[in-house]
């Protein structure tokens, strides 16, 4: 049985559009019929081997929050005791979106096809991404796939809780440079050049501050151009760049040794990894094993290097605890704990909590720099408009003094 999306219009002759599971698309023109819609369009989602179908070109990646929510919805429905194919029929109607729903439809079919769950995810790359698919397949091949999951929906759902915290502190600093920017460039190009002009035809002498915004505004209208020109170029220059692998090593690496992002990078990723690890275990996975999938989390080449070189010091027998202490980028945090659930046989535990309280650190830190990074942006930009205000008034206050 394969999955194929619809268009159709009901009696009424309101168009409707989703998916319908037959066994060829003629079987799911009847089906529409039989439910009293006209079909209008009928194309496979998914077909048998896991080729592509044209549907899949359109769909982008989902939010954070809607597959934390499909996954918490997956795995519940497996600890209910459903088997896989069934939870995602019941996904495949109760998905929040239709994309997301025409998506469990084609993974429905491709396991009814003879694939495993982290394959048959595989075909949707941008839905599913890589670590979420490593995790199933960790959770498929050690028996405990429900656990998994519910640790994964969890894992989910605080990276999206911190995501919308941090967006949410964000509007109003953002919001305030957008403005003051807009504002100054106004008064550079448009309005300064019409006052100005004003002291220049008396033929005084203008204070050095009048003069020097003069400068400034003669000089964004004749170059704004080439700036706004270069800066797109830099942007297209810069991400063609990052996709050398040596490049993004060596700007990942600069990232990491700034004083204020290297420490949020770091301690961004070693949470992930803690998390992501001690799902990993929770879910029966061994240790070697669940070291290799948990680098595959990483998002910055110099951790991911570092994880692999640790999985392979594990392999030769080295205690986790040491294998992390030989790379600085590890937070001693991180170790501690480790040290300390390999002695007490309790790593996935110990592990989970030293995720949590970096992922506590993290907030503090990212609060603490928005907080201070809010009044400095109103002071620095109240000082440039300070200064245009001063440049504009101090002929005015000069010819005031030559009349007395």
């Amino acid at each position: 049985m394969s999955a194929f999306n619809y268009q159709a219009v009901d009696f009424t002759g309101k168009k409707l559009s989703g998916v319908v599971e037959a066994d060829s698309e003629r079987a799911a023109r009847a089906v529409l019929r039989e439910r009293g819609l006209v079909p209008l369009s009928v194309t496979t989602v998914s077909e048998t081997g896991g080729k592509r179908s044209s549907i899949k070109e359109w769909f982008n990646a989902p939010s954070r929050g809607e597959l934390a929510l499909s996954t918490r919805q997956l795995a519940s429905l497996l600890e209910a005791g459903l088997s896989v194919e069934n939870a995602l029929q019941t996904l495949s109607l109760q998905a929040p979106s239709e994309r997301s729903r025409a998506v469990f439809a084609a993974v429905r079919s491709e396991i009814m096809a003879g694939q495993s769950l982290h394959q048959a995810m595989a075909t949707f790359p941008r839905f599913f991404p890589g670590i979420y698919r490593a995790l199933v397949k960790a959770g498929e091949l050690s028996g405990g796939l429900a656990g998994v999951l519910g640790e994964l929906a969890s894992h989910l759902e605080e990276r999206e809780a911190l995501r919308m915290k941090v967006g949410l502190a964000l509007i109003y600093p953002a919001a305030i440079t957008v403005i003051a920017l807009l504002v100054v460039t106004g008064l550079l190009i448009y309005v300064v050049p019409q006052i100005v002009s004003v002291f220049q035809q008396t033929r005084q002498t203008l204070p050095w501050l009048t003069r020097a915004l003069i400068g400034a505004s003669n000089f964004a209208k004749l170059t704004g151009w080439i700036w706004l020109v270069s800066l797109i170029g830099l942007g297209w220059f810069f991400r063609w760049r990052y996709q050398d692998e040596h490049f993004r090593y060596r700007w990942q690496s600069w990232l990491l040794k700034l004083p204020l992002i290297g420490n949020l990078l770091r301690l961004e990723e070693a949470a992930r990894f803690g998390n992501v690890l001690a799902i990993l275990l929770t879910g029966g996975v061994p240790l070697l094993t669940a070291l290799q999938t948990a680098s595959e989390s990483a998002s910055t080449l110099v951790f991911r290097q570092a994880l692999e070189a640790v999985a392979e010091h594990v392999r030769q027998g080295v205690p986790l605890h040491r294998a992390l202490a030989e790379y600085p980028i590890f937070p001693p945090l991180l170790i501690h704990l480790a040290a300390n659930g390999e002695a007490s046989g309790k790593l996935s535990l110990l592990l989970a909590q030293s995720s949590r309280q970096l992922q506590r650190e993290l907030e503090f830190r990212l609060g603490w720099l928005i907080g201070l990074f809010e009044p400095l942006l109103i002071v620095g930009m109240g000082g440039m408009v300070l200064v245009i205000v001063l440049a504009i008034l101090l002929p005015i206050i000069d010819m005031n003094v030559l009349v007395k």
